[in-house]
């Protein structure tokens, strides 16, 4: 079932970024550090990197190779290729068990796969929201993530140099907009970059 929402939410990053134009790839992006293309290698890489952790790269190997090109001349074939090898790293036996060292702390595989399900999600939106496309997120990975949020990211340091600082959510917000909001997007009106 985890398994099922990482890819679902890998799907609905794939959708927007099928739509890219040729032009769009230096668009700038709600990650004030990111243009489109940026954006779209921290998915492929990360997609990666997770599959290294889960076969005993370090935290710092991890980071180390954060923003390697992950997506050549193919940013659409990378990304799936790498959706493809993050899935079947998870469904290797005893994976989701697995403690690996995670950069913001020890973590099993189950709970590195809720992490990496999480930011898919939030990107998706990160990535609709440059192209100016439908930035609608599936509303039962919106639900998911924010009935476990606290038990995904319990004990993890997450602070100011991971996500923004959240600005405050709008009175009568929807539940998308209220999740955006906590990792420290802007969803009405467009706020500030956030990393």
């Amino acid at each position: 079932m985890l398994l099922d929402r990482f890819l679902l939410a890998s799907r609905g990053f794939e959708h927007h970024l099928r739509a890219v134009p040729p032009d769009g790839w230096h668009a700038p992006t709600p990650c004030s550090e990111w243009d489109v293309r940026a954006l779209v290698n921290h998915m492929a890489r990360g997609n990666l990197s997770y599959v290294a952790l889960l076969r005993g790269a370090s935290g710092e190997e991890f980071l180390a190779r954060r923003d390697e090109d992950a997506l050549g001349d193919d940013p659409l074939a990378a990304f799936t290729s790498s959706v493809r090898a993050c899935a079947a790293a998870f469904t290797e036996e005893g994976a989701l068990d697995r403690v690996v060292d995670y950069p913001l702390g020890e973590l099993t595989g189950r709970r590195v796969l809720a992490v990496r399900t999480t930011d898919s999600t939030i990107h998706t939106w990160d990535l609709a929201r440059a192209l100016g496309a439908d930035e609608t997120l599936d509303p039962g990975l919106v639900a998911w993530i924010d009935e476990h949020h606290d038990r995904i990211f319990a004990g993890l340091a997450v602070g100011p140099r991971v996500f923004a600082e959240p600005p405050p959510a709008a009175p009568g917000a929807s539940r998308q907009d209220r999740l955006l909001t906590r990792f420290g997007r802007a969803p009405h009106p467009v706020g500030r970059p956030v990393r």
